[in-house]
């Protein structure tokens, strides 16, 4: 069963590059895996993904953890620089599914607009606030954020409710926070022919990350 998931991992990786050859020999495709770690211990992981598969990987020392820590809307500000995880509206809005809040020492991260592996059609926009207003009255409770990258803007309708997130670093705590049971985001990439976590995101006391 294991080397079959690992099978499936692999064909996960090459499916998601879309680089020439080339590249892609340099640089191995990463895939994210969202889901509940059931065992972990110093060098590896299970994780039960969304689809209820269990992914073995391998836990590197110098794998990167952080911690993802809820927030408000009134966290937001104008200026600063968030993460919008989005579905496209007919009217060329995107609904928000998610906001982070970057720590100013990640601002610039990712800038751009994108696709997002969330879900079918979603989207990240990682941008600077640049104007929040009342979102229309379709959307009781809501706001609209004007959202500029270099090169483009977009408009956020951001619904009541919309998880809002920010992170700190987790490395030191990763005790705490690396256990069975803690709802995890990881990275991860097919090292010497097994799935590697790189970057995990986790949540403390079985908080979901909305990423």
């Amino acid at each position: 069963m294991m080397k079959a998931r690992q099978l499936v991992f692999s064909m996960a990786v090459a499916a998601a590059c879309a680089l020439p050859l080339v590249a892609a020999a340099q640089a191995p495709a990463q895939v994210r895996v969202r889901g509940v770690i059931e065992r972990v211990d110093a060098t590896s992981m299970v994780v039960k993904d969304r689809s209820g598969e269990m992914v073995t990987m391998a836990r590197p020392a110098d794998m990167n953890v952080a911690e993802v820590v809820p927030l408000t809307m009134a966290d937001i500000k104008a200026d600063s620089f968030v993460g919008a995880g989005s579905m496209p509206q007919p009217d060329g809005t995107q609904r928000a599914l998610e906001i982070v809040v970057f720590p100013e020492s990640a601002r610039g991260t990712g800038e751009g607009f994108r696709p997002w592996d969330y879900m079918p059609e979603s989207t990240m926009t990682n941008a600077t606030v640049s104007t929040l207003s009342a979102a229309p009255a379709s959307v009781p409770g809501g706001q609209k954020l004007l959202l500029k990258y270099k090169g483009g803007e977009q408009t956020v309708i951001v619904p009541a409710g919309t998880p809002v997130v920010t992170f700190k670093p987790g490395n030191q705590d990763q005790a705490a926070l690396v256990v069975p049971g803690a709802k995890v985001v990881i990275t991860a990439q097919e090292k010497d022919g097994k799935p590697t976590a790189l970057r995990m995101l986790v949540g403390r006391n079985g908080f979901q990350p909305p990423m």
